[in-house]
């Protein structure tokens, strides 16, 4: 730290120079140091320990002074966007275990920390992400249905009662339960209109992916994306074509419709067989092993043009369904494909490029370990809607800061 120092003041006081008051600023570098110095945890009075300070210093930085978080996540968004070439907007969550009930947000939900359903808060993610690097650069913490009382209205006592809670932790009125996909377009429209980030493909896993609501969403938007289904989705072959019926002359013309019933994904790929799967490699890894010297992450895909089908999507004016690729994973000696991607990245783009977009969410996954473990993401124990909001930033931001390190071929630390 010592080494670095000068360099995370400078990059500091670039990231918070929104912030209006000079306390305010060396109290955010403050914080950043605390994360990013050794020990296990990384709440408030570890970390003031560390540092040689009072707790309260940094509990009120974090918890009750005026500073907004929006305007420092625009920032490290931007500088993110500049210097780690980013090659889609990844979306995830993240669950963080919780003993009480008073943290905001908290519920009896799955829990992906826990591997089970337990007692957690759950925060959605928008992330830009290369194959080199990634950067978190908005968040939204989840408010479940019982932490909405507009959701419980007709039990006036239930209400009053979720009315103190979220009074409590500091909920604003206009914070409501919103599912997660949602969230995440709301996240998309804020990086993109009022940050001005650029268009980038969307990745996601089968929880946003299933969502046909979420994938028309990115599709209004202009917004490509390669998410991960289940093999049950259903869909139609991509050369299938609605007929409409002879009309009797009696009655409502019947509109054209597709003859032969719907199927699934991993149907139409089993049709296609194992042999038409294709070998890629899609990028190295680190590592090695007799057999696989260079790393290198391999297996066998099949892409073929699919029309997924759901009441809920609009279709063209001759009654067809819009047209995607459908990827899917078969590693050699497997009965059936593994995995399942839809895509609507164009229709002339080679495999080897569908496979790494659907792919690149692994540098997230990575990464997270990173802010959970390393830089304190999951040690926050206040109770305020905004300290976890502020904390969530410092820790992206720290974040932000190591992979300026981890970048820079010169840098006299380690990152």
């Amino acid at each position: 730290m010592d080494v670095v120092r000068p360099r995370l003041q400078a990059f500091a006081a670039e990231m918070l120079g929104s912030l209006k008051r000079r306390d305010q600023r060396a109290k955010g570098e403050l914080y950043l140091r605390g994360l990013m110095l050794d020990g296990k945890r990384k709440s408030m009075q570890p970390m003031a320990e560390r540092l040689g300070v009072d707790h309260q210093q940094l509990q009120q930085f974090v918890s009750s002074s005026t500073w907004d978080y929006t305007e420092v996540r625009r920032r490290v968004a931007r500088w993110a966007a500049a210097h780690i070439a980013p090659e889609a907007y990844a979306i995830d969550d993240v669950g963080f275990p919780k003993d009480g009930y008073d943290s905001p947000g908290v519920a009896r939900m799955y829990c992906g920390a826990l591997g089970k359903r337990g007692n957690c808060q759950i925060a959605v993610s928008v992330n830009l992400v290369s194959d080199t690097a990634s950067s978190a650069v908005d968040w939204r913490l989840f408010v479940p249905e019982n932490w909405d009382d507009a959701k419980n209205s007709d039990d006036e006592l239930l209400a009053g009662a979720i009315r103190r809670r979220r009074a409590r932790a500091g909920i604003p009125d206009q914070v409501r339960h919103r599912e997660r996909w949602r969230l995440a377009l709301d996240m998309l429209d804020e990086v993109r209109e009022e940050w001005e980030l650029p268009d980038l493909p969307v990745v996601a896993d089968a929880g946003y992916g299933d969502a046909t609501g979420f994938r028309q969403g990115l599709t209004e938007r202009g917004l490509v994306y390669a998410v991960a289904v289940k093999g049950s989705t259903t869909c139609h072959p991509g050369d299938a074509v609605p007929q409409r019926p002879a009309y009797s002359g009696q009655g409502r013309p019947p509109g054209a419709a597709y003859q032969q019933p719907h199927t699934t994904l991993r149907a139409l790929a089993l049709a296609a067989g194992h042999r038409s799967a294709r070998t890629v490699t899609w990028r190295h890894g680190t590592k090695t092993t007799k057999n696989n010297p260079h790393a290198a992450m391999r297996s066998r895909f099949i892409a073929l043009r699919v029309r997924p089908a759901n009441r809920t999507i609009r279709r063209a004016a001759d009654g067809s369904l819009p047209d995607c690729w459908l990827l899917a994973q078969w590693p050699p000696h497997t009965a059936e494909p593994t995995d399942y991607w839809l895509s609507t990245l164009p229709a002339d783009t080679p495999l080897r490029e569908l496979v790494r977009i659907a792919k690149i969410r692994w540098r997230v996954e990575h990464d997270y370990r990173e802010l959970k473990d390393g830089l304190g993401l999951d040690h926050f124990e206040g109770r305020s809607y905004l300290g976890w909001h502020r904390h969530a930033t410092l820790a992206s931001l720290a974040q932000a800061f190591c992979t300026l390190l981890r970048l820079d071929p010169k840098v006299p630390a380690p990152a």
